[in-house]
């Protein structure tokens, strides 16, 4: 059965994504504003790319550059499933931006890419944009993959500039964490606040504080969920108080942290602080 889901993220001003599943589909010869950037998940693809065809199996990543005309069908019997994500110059340059790069767009020599790292980065990416949940998160790794796509697929090899330490700023950052660990930060509103580009910011933070900002900040809000558990706050409340999306969400990130699930804890902490 047939099905396309075609979606923007509010992300760098809408980062547009598919999820598909296609059988008899065949793509006319088109071209997109921005590139594109897929991974085949079931089946394999077939498609036309700078004169030739090209064929895409599964974990294979589709690449194409902008404005490059391409098409695409079913390379075997029962289609092919994909994800794949259609940035444009001006995301890749908002991305690149401060950084010092010899050029700020990329270019695809290769139609098809066997790297399952990268594939698994790509995936990992399209689950985050898809939910919608941890913004920071969402947003760092969204710089993260384009950025090292940006830094991969250039005719020179190319590396952020180092920048100016920071100081200050980084104790800033953390305390303003702290102060609004529980809404929706944005990457950019870090930034502006630390003087410094997306990148630098995450990695003197890293470096410093042992975590990235999502990640600290996800730990943030761990802490305080625990804290309303002990109270005697139901799971589903504590969750939403602490800036989880719902109680599933808090369910994930507690038992990567702690080891256990949310009701785990709160049974296991109920003998210690038993109700008055």
């Amino acid at each position: 059965m047939e099905s396309a889901h075609y979606n923007s993220s509010p992300l760098l001003g809408g980062l547009e994504i598919l999820q598909a599943t296609y059988d008899k589909q065949n793509f006319s010869r088109h071209t997109h504003e921005g590139y594109t950037v897929g991974v085949i998940e079931h089946g394999a693809q077939r498609f036309w790319r700078n004169g030739a065809y090209h064929l895409a199996p599964k974990n294979s990543i589709i690449l194409v550059n902008a404005d490059q005309i391409h098409d695409g069908h079913a390379a075997t019997d029962g289609g092919w499933s994909y994800q794949a994500m259609y940035p444009t110059e001006a995301q890749f340059q908002a991305v690149a931006k401060d950084l010092g790069l010899t050029s700020n767009t990329p270019y695809f020599p290769v139609a098809v890419e066997h790297d399952q790292r990268l594939a698994n980065q790509l995936l990992q990416l399209f689950t985050l944009l898809h939910d919608n949940q941890d913004t920071l998160l969402t947003e760092t790794y969204t710089h993260h993959v384009l950025l090292s796509l940006l830094c991969r697929y250039n005719k020179r090899q190319q590396t952020p500039k180092n920048t100016v330490k920071l100081g200050e700023q980084l104790s800033t950052i953390r305390d303003y964490l702290h102060q609004h660990f529980a809404y929706a930060i944005a990457l950019e509103d870090l930034s502006e606040l630390s003087g410094v580009s997306p990148y630098h910011l995450v990695r003197q933070f890293k470096e410093k504080y042992g975590l990235p900002p999502h990640a600290y900040q996800i730990q943030l809000r761990v802490r305080h969920a625990q804290q309303l558990m002990k109270s005697g706050m139901s799971l589903a409340d504590s969750a939403i108080a602490s800036g989880f999306h719902d109680q599933s969400h808090l369910h994930r990130h507690f038992r990567r942290a702690m080891g256990v699930t949310p009701k785990q804890y709160q049974r296991a902490i109920s003998y210690n602080f038993p109700a008055a």
